[in-house]
């Protein structure tokens, strides 16, 4: 195959430890082997990407480096007959844009086992818009699911709400006929989490009641948790026998400061939430599930559209807590 040239965002160190980030030209020959070549139409912003674009060496070992752990695209070549050129496909999550370069560049090569096939029901822009965060969102129902929690059982409680993760649960969740509350620190939102189906938008000091107690009144039949932390803590103290509560997160903190008591007197469920190398039979599972089932109506509304020369402030902003929704980058503008 002849070697293509094409534009990528290329995260480099300077001499005084800084880093950097251009719009530059790779070629196909600069990419790591892999058993397919994608064409990348789509990527989409999440904060690991954001940690690997600001030279992160918990997540990006080695630079220059493109990060972009979602791709959506079209398969150029393959050296498997799984996937034949001219298939619509997904990558999200594994080793793509950490050590491996990633979506924000037009072209990406894999191993054949990191890739999907798009579903029917969605567009290759749906499924970025979805991505890792909706990805994610969409394991945490289906755990919370799995372990019976269903939506005559009472409030489902999402933290983080007007992240990626969170408002695409909030969605998925509204969808499914739970009845959901939104946990926000940005009163602004609120607008916004009730058009995707809260029910209820609390603040970050009403899921952190002062209490010390190891158990609170129960309240929440279910949890989907993005933070970690205190409200963590507090969720699970507040969580009705025999409920579940999905955690995906830990943009507060990964500590979690809490006691067995909810474990072994209300019996309730810690389901841990692992979208990077999740088996590819419920990956798939998922996937199916987000582009028919629980396919979101108002899955545009979550998405702000950006081209990959415009990907930088987003950058900025999603490291600053200022992004509400999703962040989708077109890599043909």
């Amino acid at each position: 195959m002849e070697n293509t040239e094409f534009r990528a965002m290329i995260v480099e160190e300077s001499a005084d430890g800084s880093y950097v980030r251009h719009i530059k030209r790779k070629t196909i020959d600069d990419l790591p082997d892999g058993d397919v070549l994608i064409k990348v139409k789509y990527s989409s912003l999440n904060y690991k990407d954001a940690l690997s674009a600001t030279g992160n060496k918990g997540v990006t070992r080695n630079f220059p480096h493109t990060p972009g752990i979602d791709a959506a695209g079209v398969v150029s070549w393959s050296r498997t007959s799984a996937f034949q050129p001219g298939d619509e496909v997904i990558v999200t999550s594994y080793d793509l844009g950490m050590n491996t370069s990633g979506g924000f560049g037009q072209y990406i090569r894999v191993p054949a086992d990191w890739v999907v096939p798009l579903p029917a029901g969605l567009t290759l822009k749906e499924s970025m818009i979805y991505g890792t965060a909706g990805f994610t969102a969409g394991l945490s129902v289906l755990a919370l699911r799995d372990h019976d929690v269903v939506p005559d059982q009472g409030d489902i409680l999402v933290t983080g709400a007007t992240g990626g993760v969170g408002s695409t649960a909030v969605a998925i969740l509204a969808k499914c006929g739970y009845p959901v509350v939104a946990v926000s620190g940005k009163p602004e939102a609120e607008p916004f989490l009730h058009h995707l189906g809260a029910r209820e938008v609390i603040s970050r000091e009403d899921a952190v009641p002062a209490s010390k107690r190891p158990l609170l009144k129960s309240r929440w039949a279910g949890v989907i948790d993005t933070v970690g932390g205190d409200i963590l803590a507090a969720a699970l103290k507040a969580t009705c026998e025999h409920g579940s509560v999905a955690c995906c997160g830990l943009v507060a903190s990964p500590n979690l400061p809490t006691t067995v008591f909810p474990f072994i007197l209300r019996g309730i469920n810690l389901l841990g939430i692992d979208s990077q190398n999740c088996p590819m039979r419920r990956r798939i599972r998922t996937w199916e599930l987000l582009a028919k089932d629980w396919k979101i109506d108002t899955l545009d509304e979550l998405t702000t559209e950006v081209t990959l020369k415009e990907l930088g402030q987003h950058i900025d902003m999603i490291l600053s807590g200022q992004v509400k929704g999703r962040v989708v980058v077109n890599l043909d503008t």
